[in-house]
């Protein structure tokens, strides 16, 4: 199936895919698509997998530019090869994370990562952090944030995940 006829069948209420952990509705993908900045900046999804949501994202706001970052390319179904980036173990960073505007976290599987990417490439231009996953992980991740540059929290309610998910934005504080 096409990413134009997934995003069709999208509704306001999460659906679960199979190739993606995340519940995915058309209000999630509207308000990324709406805070992920424009073109000529982008975003790093680190731990994109199909590249299912960040696809979606992208044939919302063709003005949205979504790169994605895996262990492996065989994994990826959705991303353009040329926004597919491919890092060595799970523990490598993307050098492309160093240009982006903002980077995405979706069910990722260990804070320390986290904090190395903003320890090694949190420095300007990105101005934001999405952190999406399970409420029950989150304060694990949390620390990681507070203490560091991006410690301005904020939690976007009623943008159509599950019940159980969360979405954090953190900022870079003043």
């Amino acid at each position: 199936m096409s990413i134009t006829q997934i995003s069709k069948r999208l509704s306001s209420s999460p659906q679960r895919f199979p190739d993606c952990c995340l519940g995915i509705s058309s209000t999630l993908i509207a308000h990324l698509s709406s805070i992920l900045p424009k073109k000529p900046t982008f975003t790093v999804s680190v731990g994109s997998g199909s590249g299912l949501l960040e696809a979606l994202i992208v044939n919302h706001d063709e003005n949205v530019t979504v790169q994605g970052v895996e262990i492996g390319s065989a994994v990826n179904r959705y991303i353009a090869e040329e926004h597919m980036n491919v890092v060595i173990g799970g523990w490598g960073l993307c050098s492309a994370a160093q240009q982006a505007t903002a980077w995405m976290f979706v069910y990722p599987r260990d804070p320390k990562l986290i904090k190395k990417y903003i320890d090694t490439y949190g420095d300007r231009p990105l101005e934001l952090i999405a952190w999406l996953g399970p409420k029950v992980d989150w304060p694990d991740y949390e620390l990681q944030f507070r203490q560091s540059s991006f410690s301005e929290l904020t939690y976007p309610d009623d943008i159509g995940l599950t019940p159980y998910e969360v979405m954090v934005i953190a900022r870079r504080s003043c």
